[in-house]
């Protein structure tokens, strides 16, 4: 047994203390970069680089490992480099209102644009009334009304004096109208003064009325056509004074921007605009449509002169990095507000609001691939964008409306944007089978790993790493001995003695508890003393099951034998994980044999309480058992083997060696020692494999031990594969260094079951056999017992069922 048991040298993580040559981290200079990732470095380098379509990147890890961190600070460094995008806004489109039109402008001119038109407006709402009030506008309109009022008095005084050689005056109507009515020595005759003249008279007036009405006539048409010319002649006079004052200020702006075609085009159209609605700059009055409610004071026109600046980098340094936190489909794309008037939701280009891929577009969007695909049509939304290169705001709600409403349709912006998704691998996996669009759009993969190696280069990396946390949180620095217990806890967290963990969440948190402990100790710094209260503070915070599970064991609730010997019974070690806890935990295992044919059965398997990879250990059992006792013919036995006291699933084949160690007891009808507890697969040839969790379950079977006494004689036996992976509690590292637990390693089942039972157990000879008192010795008589009773018993049924035949003829 002693040539198996581990050296204390194998039961932790050591550090070199020549590679921590300072006395506290205050002396070491801050971490700077990505720690431990080459791979995903170089990934990231490359994916931020490559300007190729559909090189957006996919960097997977788990949390806690700095994928976030190290992503924005790679990508920020390379943009501080970028060249700083355009800006972008959005105008009124006078040709087709609903589609807004998207102008483009150097980064910082956007802003600049959108001051001088509000200048042109409020100028020319100054000038225009001036220039419309001025003298000379009004001596020409007053020309033009005056000769229309001239040409109409003409065309009057003549109908007038027409009417009066005729002997007829003319009358006018309340409702503006002219009748002729007729004159006799100068007086206006009636109705009934008319009625009395002869047939002859009457006839005569009529002819005459009718001829002055037919002149009347012209003379009205002949009006209407001087009242147009009067109307078109103050239109252009109108037209030509605004055109005098607002063309320069038009010219001046597209002399501005004559680099920018369609910024000219545009500056057009607003001129045309304004020459037509030139009204909309003078003075309106409030309209009051009802006691106390007036009509919007918002000009009908001026608005379409205001410019939407949707993007503005002028104080962008470099390419922007924009990192999106609640990734909807609008937060993506932008949005369309609306805002209620009178009853009603109403919208225009000036309420276009800028999504994510905007901000970002001609730099880098950081986002989380949980976060996008937890929101709906988000994730089409992006890769929709990214697939045709330009960014469409739409609104999603125009498809489940039974009724459409008048929505605004704005013109697309070309995008041009580097995507980073960050998430679990296993969404990498999942999209990259089951999306098409995912492979074309995401080709590079930057994966981060949950471990570094120990070496003097992760060393340093952690100690720099500490140094960082200390000053930008302003925490107590540390001493070297702190840093090693540090580093020894990163060794812990991955179950080896040559790696570290990447995921420095948890290291940062355990710097940030070790320096709150440093606090209430008053202590200048912190020490190795604080990371060990911090250690077992976190612990005793998470351990109120596991703690339970030991005072069950102690009352016997729970059954674990850890002292004596018993045939056909083993104490397995589990593996629990609760959230941010794990624990291991002794579980009794025991085995009846008797005869029989069908084998080793697992109680568990059949009330289905064991899972597949549980099922395939047993299996494996099986076949061992087979192949190492049944060369010599057919073995027939019965056995059966139960985890006792388990009535949840069974899963994983960390107990498949237990469960071989048992069985060989029952029989051999060797007792095992229950002072010791076993984990450990195995394979078909009796080799022991690697198993998880290794450092918990010695540590569950040590404290269960010292819950029910400490004896000096009890340990655990690991496989010899899992030393590297030993990262032990200073507890349980001082319980072995002074003898009172201990733990073997072993390499296949008969090592195994010689320290359990303390009975060699026996190598086979060239003859088959085994040597005669080992273990395989024994097992392997108790197997021909058994098959020899029960083919005897089936002999014995032959005969009698021979014999029954026989009676019945």
């Amino acid at each position: 047994m002693e040539k198996y048991k581990v050296s204390i040298d194998y039961l932790k993580a050591k550090v070199p203390f020549e590679d921590l040559n300072f006395s506290t981290t205050e002396e070491v200079p801050p971490l700077e970069g990505i720690i431990g990732q080459e791979r995903a470095k170089r990934a990231l380098e490359f994916g931020l680089k490559i300007k190729s379509k559909g090189y957006n990147i996919f960097v997977s890890g788990i949390t806690g490992s700095g994928r976030t961190t190290s992503v924005e600070q790679a990508v920020k460094e390379i943009a501080e480099k970028g060249k700083t995008p355009d800006d972008w806004c959005y105008v009124y489109n006078f040709a087709n209102p609903d589609t807004p039109s998207a102008l483009k402008f150097p980064h910082g001119k956007a802003i600049e644009f959108k001051r001088d038109m509000e200048m042109l407006v409020n100028d020319l709402k100054i000038e225009l009334p001036k220039t419309f009030e001025s003298k000379i506008y009004e001596e020409h309109r007053n020309q033009i009304i005056k000769e229309f009022q001239n040409k109409k008095n003409e065309l009057f005084e003549k109908i007038e004096e027409d009417a009066k050689q005729a002997n007829f005056a003319i009358k006018h109507t309340p409702g503006g109208g002219i009748i002729f009515v007729p004159l006799i020595e100068g007086q206006q005759l009636k109705e009934e003064e008319i009625e009395k003249l002869t047939e002859e008279a009457k006839n005569e007036i009529r002819k005459k009325q009718e001829l002055l009405y037919e002149e009347l006539e012209e003379i009205l048409r002949k009006i209407r056509e001087l009242e147009k010319e009067a109307k078109e002649k103050l239109s252009k006079l109108e037209r030509e004074t605004a055109e005098f004052t607002i063309s320069p200020k038009i010219e001046e702006l597209k002399e501005k921007y004559k680099d920018y075609p369609e910024v000219c085009k545009y500056l057009d159209d607003v001129f045309k605009d304004m020459i037509e609605n030139v009204d909309d700059f003078k003075e309106k009055r409030e309209i009051e449509i009802l006691p106390g409610i007036k009509l919007p004071d918002r000009e009908s026109s001026l608005y379409r002169y205001t410019v939407n600046v949707l993007i503005d980098n002028s104080k962008t340094k470099g390419a922007p990095v924009v990192k999106e936190t609640n990734p909807t489909a609008y937060n993506l794309c932008g949005r369309i507000e609306y805002r209620p008037q009178f009853g009603a939701m109403v919208t225009d280009f000036t309420m276009i609001k800028p999504g994510a891929l905007h901000k970002a577009n001609g730099g880098y969007l950081i986002l989380q691939v949980l976060d996008v695909l937890k929101n709906y049509f988000a994730w089409e939304t992006l890769k929709r964008a990214l697939k045709n290169n330009e960014i469409i705001i739409e609104d999603l709600n125009e498809q489940f409306r039974l009724i459409n409403t008048p929505s605004l349709r704005p013109t697309p912006i070309p995008l041009d944007v580097k995507v980073i998704l960050i998430g679990h691998p296993i969404f990498y996996y999942l999209l990259y089978a089951y999306d098409e669009d995912f492979r074309k759009l995401f080709k590079v993969r930057a994966d981060f790993s949950t471990l570094m190696n120990k070496d003097k280069e992760g060393i340093k990396s952690y100690v720099s790493f500490i140094s960082k946390i200390c000053r930008e949180e302003n925490l107590k620095h540390f001493d070297r001995f702190a840093v090693a217990k540090v580093i020894e806890y990163g060794s812990r967290i991955v179950e080896d003695r040559d790696k570290l963990t990447t995921r420095f969440i948890e290291i940062a948190d355990i710097v940030r508890e070790a320096n709150f402990w440093a606090e209430i100790d008053n202590s200048p710094f912190v020490q190795e003393k604080h990371v060990k209260k911090a250690l077992e503070e976190k612990v005793y915070r998470s351990n109120l099951i596991e703690k339970r599970i030991e005072e069950l064991i102690k009352e016997g609730v729970i059954i674990v034998d850890t002292e004596g010997e018993k045939v056909g019974e083993i104490n397995g070690l589990s593996y629990i994980s609760l959230g941010d806890y794990s624990f291991g935990k002794p579980t009794k295992i025991t085995c009846n044999v008797y005869v029989g044919r069908s084998g080793v059965i697992n109680i568990d398997r059949e009330v289905k309480l064991a899972g597949r990879i549980h099922n395939k250990g047993f299996l494996i059992l099986n076949n061992y058992i087979n192949e190492k006792y049944g060369q010599e013919g057919i073995i027939a036995f019965s056995a059966s083997i139960c985890f006792e006291q388990l009535y949840e699933e069974i899963e994983g084949d960390s107990a498949s060696s237990t469960e071989i160690y048992v069985l060989l007891s029952a029989l051999s009808n060797v007792p095992i020692k229950q002072g010791i507890a076993v984990t450990g697969s195995v394979n078909q040839k009796g080799e022991i494999q690697p198993v998880g969790g290794i450092n918990e379950k010695i540590e569950g079977f040590y404290y269960t031990c010292k819950t029910k006494k400490l004896t000096g004689e009890q340990g655990v036996i690991i496989p010899e594969r899992n030393l590297k992976h030993l990262v032990l509690n200073d507890e349980v590292i001082e319980a072995v260094e002074k003898g009172l637990f201990h733990i073997w390693a072993v390499k296949t089942i008969d090592q195994g079951i010689e320290i359990l039972t303390g009975i060699p157990a026996g190598e086979k000879r060239a003859d088959g056999t085994y040597p005669e008192g080992t273990i395989n010795y024994l097992v392997t008589k108790r197997i021909k017992e058994l098959t020899e009773k029960y083919l005897k018993s089936l002999k014995v049924k032959a005969k009698k069922n021979q014999k029954n035949k026989e009676v019945e003829k």
